[in-house]
């Protein structure tokens, strides 16, 4: 064990032989994975946010393929039913999580026509490179991985409190290690807007709010944990970041390869009571890398971003 531990450190170490392909075929035979289908869900509902492409898409053919009844949510119509149609048994939702308004709704609709939620993927997010408000004033980066995951989990909360034993994993990048958490620099003006940093910002504010959901959420069944896919090969790359793609095309992972992480936290007894960790192929790991993104006032700026969460949304989050 310790000398599996130790090339899977080395490997952590290294980013790129962990973040690629590499790391997830080394990973997968040094730790003999369970093979998902053999991790059942049946019975169990499930929500994939972002489902229509890339990773929320191979994560929803996988809970579905694992037994679970899965309903995706999308922005657009068409590319929402085109891949419905290709997972059996499954609904569709359209949402714009960057409206506060739309996530209500979905939110309302759902939990009127649902008696349970068992797995809550929160996968919905793009990295976009132009400064964008929404009609609510929210610059779309903010509203999208943040805000609107936010305001989502506060309204299906008592459905998955009432569910539990219930999970939600939060779909995060590798790219929070070069940010720290900074509420400030998430609200940008169109000056100072950057895509590429203000996605950072945003992921690495995902995992501290798991972090601090974890523990308003202890003792009540919920857990809920982040996980980064490594560098998949997905459409939203390709688009984001069409450079880096070309460049390490040889070396992606393949979406599925990226998602299995997702599929094993929703359904892996080994870590039904684990909840506020940060995973990448089915191990937890550390959310810095180095001192660079760490605060002295760590806990305070996490309040911050708590309390901008809870203003923006206006949700009713008292005992958080």
């Amino acid at each position: 064990m310790n000398a599996r531990r130790a090339l899977d450190s080395l490997l952590e170490a290294s980013v790129v032989g962990s973040f690629t392909r590499l790391g997830y075929e080394t990973r997968r035979r040094l730790y003999d994975w369970t093979p998902l289908e053999r991790l059942r869900l049946d019975g169990k509902t499930a929500i994939v946010t972002g489902a229509t492409s890339g990773l929320g898409l191979e994560a929803a053919h996988m809970l579905a393929r694992q037994g679970a009844q899965v309903c995706i949510v999308g922005r657009n119509p068409d590319r929402t039913q085109q891949a419905l149609e290709t997972i059996d048994g499954a609904e569709s939702e359209l949402a714009d999580f960057s409206s506060m308004a739309e996530t209500r709704a979905f939110a309302e609709r759902f939990v009127d026509g649902h008696e349970r939620l068992d797995v809550l993927v929160l996968n919905a997010g793009a990295l976009t490179h132009a400064f964008t408000v929404t009609d609510e004033g929210n610059e779309v980066t903010l509203a999208t991985h943040v805000l609107g995951q936010f305001l989502l989990l506060e309204l299906l909360r008592p459905l998955l409190e009432a569910s539990a034993p219930s999970r939600v994993i939060v779909t995060t990048s590798g790219g929070m290690y070069l940010a720290c958490l900074d509420v400030d620099a998430l609200q940008p003006s169109e000056a100072t807007y950057d895509g590429v940093k203000a996605y950072e910002l945003a992921k690495r504010a995902q995992v501290s709010l798991v972090e601090e959901w974890t523990r308003v959420l202890a003792g009540t069944g919920v857990t809920m944990n982040a996980m980064h896919p490594g560098w998949a090969d997905t459409p939203g790359l390709r688009t984001a970041l069409p450079g880096f793609s070309r460049a390490l095309s040889p070396l992606l992972r393949s979406p599925e390869q990226g998602a299995d992480t997702i599929a094993w936290l929703a359904s892996a007894p080994e870590v039904e009571r684990t909840s506020g960790e940060f995973f990448l192929d089915r191990r937890a790991r550390p959310t810095h890398r180095g001192g660079k993104t760490r605060r002295l006032d760590e806990a305070q700026e996490r309040t911050r971003l708590w309390e901008l969460c809870v203003s923006r949304t206006r949700a009713r989050s008292a005992d958080a």
